[in-house]
């Protein structure tokens, strides 16, 4: 989820569709409209994001060639210098009616995909996996927009989503790294069921856990509504940062959130061209699914729940008591993560036991005893079909007699 950011003080984003959220709408995550960054300067702009994640020094090891990460998002603007040749466009996924066309290229869609794989050609911007494919699913606007999905009543098929469909999607074509930087307030049973889906084929799944951090709601409260995906078991929920990785006072904070990144005053990739400074849980998505674009380069094999494990246990800036709901266990540090990866590689879910160990002194119990024919029992068994057998040979003697008799 985006801020839409000024010059001074963000302003807050869709505070006043909460309500309809409840009942199962899809916004659009607000528009971008911040300072524009001078391309001369992008680099040096970008500069404490990729040292905030330790970026240069795990790019010795790995850029992401040979991963896709699904953006869903708006739709990607595939002719930016930094994502030419990089980008391919899936479906429009806003509805189930396909009708082929594809909706005008997003400033949000386009922004996300830069932080994930921007190439940095010709002095541009750099993403965290910047060797890394992107694959566009259109299922938002910029302009905000509010489609009422039907609530999911548990009885039946689940009622389909945008999200759900587009989750299916990108694990069917290629994707080994889902971002969502978007979210609703209600878990539709359809998302979690794409989520069990993409997860069991090995796909990474990152989502923005939300800017209520601020709310008069999270004041009140002392914590933030959870926003879905970010909140189904298996999702890497992201929350964003600043420049000093201290928890952004609009960043939702609740235990969704897993790990932190930077989110404030971020430079990104304009659709048309061009760079902006953005600010939101979804650039902190971005970036943290760039970094899991660089884990599953270099261990393709590596099962979402140890790449979380590989973010989660390496962080920066650990908060006291190790977690916190404002920025999970730190915020996300590429290098060590792509070293814990690689010692998790020949971790097993299973520990073998010796055999004849066992609690406790005494002897083992005997081994149970093969099940096999218990001879009382068939021996009545035999008994019963012999007199059953005799008695309907009776009958039919009996029955015989009678009818000559007439």
């Amino acid at each position: 989820m985006l801020r839409r950011v000024k010059a001074g003080r963000p302003r807050r984003a869709a505070a006043a569709v909460g309500a309809l959220v409840l009942v199962g709408l899809l916004p659009a995550p607000p528009a971008v409209a911040g300072p524009s960054v001078p391309s001369d300067d992008v680099r040096g702009a970008q500069r404490w994001v990729l040292d905030a994640l330790n970026a240069e020094q795990a790019w010795q090891v790995t850029r992401g060639a040979g991963v896709t990460v699904a953006v869903i998002d708006s739709a990607v603007d595939p002719k930016v210098p930094e994502l030419a040749g990089k980008v391919t466009v899936g479906p429009d996924l806003r509805s189930d009616a396909y009708d082929g066309v594809v909706p005008p290229a997003g400033v949000h869609g386009t922004a996300m995909a830069s932080l994930v794989a921007g190439s940095g050609r010709d002095g541009g911007l750099t993403g965290l996996a910047p060797d890394a494919k992107i694959l566009s699913i259109p299922v938002l606007t910029d302009e905000p927009e509010y489609r009422l999905i039907e609530p999911d009543d548990g009885l039946g098929a689940p009622v389909e989503t945008p999200i759900s469909r587009a989750m299916r999607y990108a694990t069917d074509n290629g994707a080994r790294v889902i971002s969502m930087s978007l979210g609703e307030y209600v878990p539709q049973r359809a998302d979690r069921q794409a989520v069990a889906y993409a997860l069991e084929r090995g796909v990474v799944l990152v989502a923005a856990v939300g800017n209520d951090g601020d709310s008069v709601a999270a004041r009140r409260y002392g914590t933030s509504f959870w926003s879905f995906p970010a909140g189904f078991a298996g999702v890497i929920g992201v929350a964003a940062v600043d420049r000093l990785g201290r928890h952004a006072a609009f960043s939702s904070d609740n235990l969704s959130v897993l790990v932190g990144a930077p989110g404030v005053a971020v430079p990104a990739v304009k659709a048309g061209g061009g760079y902006v400074l953005m600010e939101g849980s979804s650039v902190s998505t971005a970036l943290v699914a760039g970094v899991a674009a660089l884990i599953k380069a270099k261990y393709p094999q590596l099962g979402p729940e140890l790449v979380s494990r590989a973010l989660a246990t390496t962080t920066r800036g650990v908060p006291a008591g190790r977690y916190d709901d404002k920025i999970g266990f730190g915020v996300v540090d590429a290098a060590a993560a792509l070293r814990k990866a690689g010692d998790l590689t020949g971790y097993r879910a299973a520990v073998p036991v010796q055999s004849g160990l066992h609690f406790g002194k005494g002897a083992t119990s005997p081994p149970p005893v093969r099940p096999g024919p218990d001879p009382v029992r068939l021996w009545v068994f035999g008994a019963g079909v012999l007199l059953g057998l005799a008695g309907f040979g009776a009958g039919v003697v009996v029955l015989t007699r009678r009818s000559e008799r007439r």
